[in-house]
């Protein structure tokens, strides 16, 4: 095309679009890229706390994983033009919170902290597989295949809570059961908000 024409990045958005269910599409993306802004904060959050002690190099590493996390949900909402939730801030403070306040628990309850979200989490991306698959498994090929990586990398996230002793928590249950009622509402608002 003369004089340049449009950009390959602009086709393949178009493509990317092109007879997909967007509202399902939107929430998907909307509430992901919501869920790895938060996973950050908290392990920044257990990194300001913990960062110099002996379970900071696990944490890092796990921090590590959700800094790629949101950076493919960063280009999936430019791919498939969702606009971000606007709750936003709001995770960016209750994130960092609860992730500092669980590590001034210790080591345990960083732990603690994790093994709640990441398994509400991977449960959280079953859901979204299944529903894609029942949309059309070739149809969302690339998301499915990004949505369960990353499904795996929480469950690992997870096992390593376990590994580190997060059941030895004191009101292990109590805490558990408290981060994961504020996971479903945080899931809950993001999809809608």
């Amino acid at each position: 095309v003369p004089g340049g024409g449009a950009s390959l990045r602009l086709c393949s958005t178009r493509l990317a679009q092109e007879g997909i269910n967007k509202p399902v599409i939107d929430r998907i993306i909307r509430v992901d890229h919501a869920g790895e802004y938060g996973a950050n904060r908290i392990y920044a959050g257990q990194m300001a706390v913990l960062g110099r002690s002996s379970v900071g190099p696990v944490i890092q590493q796990m921090w590590n994983q959700e800094k790629d996390h949101f950076k493919k949900f960063n280009e999936l909402m430019v791919a498939y033009r969702v606009r971000p939730t606007v709750l936003l801030p709001f995770w960016n403070v209750a994130g960092f919170v609860l992730g500092a306040g669980s590590a001034l628990l210790g080591k345990k309850g960083a732990m603690a902290c994790t093994v709640a979200v990441e398994e509400s989490i991977s449960e959280h991306y079953n859901n979204q597989i299944r529903t894609l698959i029942e949309e059309d498994p070739e149809k969302y090929k690339e998301l499915l295949q990004v949505i369960k990586q990353f499904r795996d990398d929480e469950q690992e996230h997870h096992d390593i809570g376990l590994e580190h002793d997060a059941e030895a928590t004191p009101a292990y249950s109590v805490l558990k059961t408290a981060i994961q009622l504020g996971c479903k509402a945080a899931i809950f608002l993001s999809e809608r908000i």
